[in-house]
């Protein structure tokens, strides 16, 4: 018949504290970590089902504010108990947690043959307790760094910011964990308490959970509320003033969480459709051979027009463009034409198309390019109006070398790869 035996181990009110804050710690842990692991495709998935990144960052401060609320109402009630009903705090940590956590492990690795008798809250349950505490005000005071980047930044560096995302995600992988291995072993794999569905605990779970508060129990040792007269004189005094630090502090909360605006909330969200998280791709890696790049202004651009080709119609700017890092004189038309690397009117007489028609050079042309070359010198190398286009110095890729090569080093280079290039160009057959 003890088997039987029922125990009130929690209230209504108590039960529905419990399951508002799994519903809001689970969904902080959700929407959180989707978008600290957002690379992962399953997070893609969760946040498209959501709605993208924004809704997903909208239900998660929404349950971070529920989560907060909670904590104040929880605050509240506890000092109501303390200060008005004077029960024993259970949940502070004593010596007994730490002797009955010993015995704990004597018995379970066998040295025992008794598993300590614990009371209302054994160690284990504490330990539960005051790691949520520590994770609500680490996530509370780094979220809303982030929640608030402009106010935080004009109070302390700007380097708190990212620290802060560090924080706020490691220690929500560190609570996330904690819940999943260590409360879902002890009280939904080890063995099914249903105390938060029905509020009570059998015979057989009190004496192996809590042994010692059931030991008071039986030998009629219970919490006897104070006289009703002194709950009512004390609760005229704890009721205004804890109404008033309540309403501070959901006042506080309000505040901190509207009133500054940053890029969430002054631009506008993107009503189309498009993937919830798109990753950088990766920088390419240096080839031996460099492409070119579109150009608006080049040869390609003149020849389309129908204008016909010149230095300063297009020809400077694709020659400056892609050869004048290794060879600055194509920098200026002058310098160009007494590189000897052009000869007027001898298209095939000249090293500059030899070079391109023989292939394999570092900064190789386009087969229409090398046409249009062909073409200009063929056509006398004409400077065309507007005297010289571009300047030795304008070219951003000679102004690239020359960060790190002397004038005298970037000769020697140059001349070392022209001579290179002609006798390639030269070579049998």
């Amino acid at each position: 018949m003890s088997e039987q035996k029922t125990y009130t181990r929690f209230s209504l009110l108590q039960r529905i504290e419990h399951w508002v804050l799994v519903a809001s710690f689970a969904t902080l842990g959700l929407t959180g970590l989707v978008q600290r692991y957002a690379s992962w495709g399953i997070s893609n998935g969760v946040m498209n089902i959501l709605g993208g990144v924004e809704p997903t960052r909208i239900i998660h401060r929404v349950a971070a504010i529920i989560f907060a609320l909670e904590a104040v109402y929880h605050l509240v009630n506890e000092g109501y108990k303390i200060i008005v009903l004077r029960s024993k705090p259970g949940l502070l940590p004593s010596p007994q947690d730490v002797q009955d956590g010993i015995e704990s492990v004597k018995y379970n690795v066998g040295i025992t043959d008794d598993q300590p008798r614990m009371g209302r809250f054994n160690f284990g349950e504490k330990l539960e307790y005051w790691a949520m505490i520590w994770g609500t005000v680490v996530m509370g005071i780094t979220g809303f760094m982030m929640w608030n980047p402009i106010a935080t930044s004009k109070i302390m560096p700007g380097q708190i910011i990212p620290t802060a995302k560090v924080a706020h995600s490691l220690e929500a992988v560190l609570a996330v964990l904690a819940l999943m291995i260590w409360h879902f072993y002890n009280v939904h794999i080890r063995h099914l308490n249903k105390s938060m569905f029905t509020g009570k605990m059998t015979y057989h779970e009190m004496d192996e959970e809590h042994g010692g508060e059931l030991d008071d129990i039986e030998a009629g040792k219970v919490f006897e509320p104070p006289a009703p007269e002194l709950i009512q004189k004390r609760r005229k005094v704890y009721v205004p003033v804890a109404g008033v630090i309540g309403v501070l502090l959901v006042a506080g909360l309000i505040g901190l969480s509207t009133f500054e605006d940053t890029a969430i909330t002054t631009v506008p969200p993107i009503m189309e459709d498009v993937v919830a998280f798109s990753p950088y791709t990766p920088t390419p890696a240096l080839m031996a051979t460099s492409a070119k790049p579109p150009s608006t202004d080049g040869a390609e651009q003149v020849a389309m027009e129908g204008d016909p080709a010149s230095w300063n119609g297009g020809i400077g700017a694709l020659l400056g463009d892609q050869c004048s890092s290794c060879h600055p004189e194509f920098g200026a038309y002058a310098d160009a034409m007494a590189s000897g690397m052009i000869v007027a009117g001898d298209s095939a007489g000249s090293s500059l198309i030899s070079i391109q028609l023989a292939g394999g050079h570092y900064t190789q042309l386009e087969g229409s390019d090398v046409e249009i070359l062909q073409g200009w010198i063929d056509a006398g190398a004409p400077e065309g109006e507007g005297g010289e286009m571009i300047a030795q110095e304008e070219s951003p890729s000679a102004n690239y070398c020359l960060e790190c090569h002397t004038d005298k080093e970037r000769l020697k280079v140059v001349a070392d790869v022209v001579e290179e290039d002609e006798s390639e160009s030269s070579g049998p057959g």
